[in-house]
């Protein structure tokens, strides 16, 4: 399970580099990864987290096709345009999300085995709107996962999941890197465009 844990990491590491420079090719290295955590994760007994894997599957393959919608209608040939949620939307998400979180780490207590129902339902919540939020290509999805990573990391050095909790360790210094780059595209396509 861990030479397989390996490969997961070095995909989703492949995959958020891809992302930080809206690249549409981040999703194929995106599915690669999550269809391995599936089973790392169910093996260690987080099964929000397994779950969560197969909507990544989803979501991924849906803002695949989002994205490539996008570079044809013509907003460019390689990247996509990325813009912020207006504070209306922003108080709806994160409402969303943390009804979301509370109600699968309640299930998750009262109906399984799992290892630490509230942390990994709340890193399931939030990752799956920050997903959506990464199809629509809001820059929102990435102060997200920079929650998300600082949770994950905690979370999966306490399964002894190293080679993970490495991985999410990466991620957050890239989803900073994210978050930094995207805030700057937006600024030059708001200046562009006045």
């Amino acid at each position: 399970m861990k030479m397989l844990e390996w490969l997961a990491a070095a995909l989703g590491v492949i995959n958020i580099a891809l992302l930080i420079f809206r690249s549409q090719w981040n999703f194929a290295f995106a599915i690669a990864s999550v269809s391995l955590y599936v089973f790392i994760f169910f093996e260690s007994r987080l099964y929000a987290e397994s779950g969560l894997q197969v909507f990544f599957i989803i979501a991924n393959i849906w803002g695949w096709l989002v994205w490539r919608r996008s570079l044809e209608a013509g907003e460019d040939e390689t990247r996509v345009a990325v813009r912020w949620l207006d504070w209306r939307s922003r108080v709806v998400w994160l409402t969303v999300t943390a009804a979301l979180s509370l109600n699968l780490g309640w299930l998750m207590h009262k109906y399984t085995n799992a290892a630490m129902p509230f942390a990994d339902s709340a890193i399931a919540g939030a990752s799956v709107a920050a997903q959506i939020l990464l199809g629509y290509r809001r820059i929102e999805n990435w102060v997200l996962w920079v929650a998300i990573d600082i949770a994950a990391v905690l979370l999966y050095i306490n399964r002894g999941l190293y080679p993970t909790a490495g991985l999410y360790g990466g991620m957050l210094v890239m989803s900073l890197f994210g978050l930094r780059e995207w805030i700057a595209v937006e600024r030059r396509q708001r200046a562009t465009a006045a």
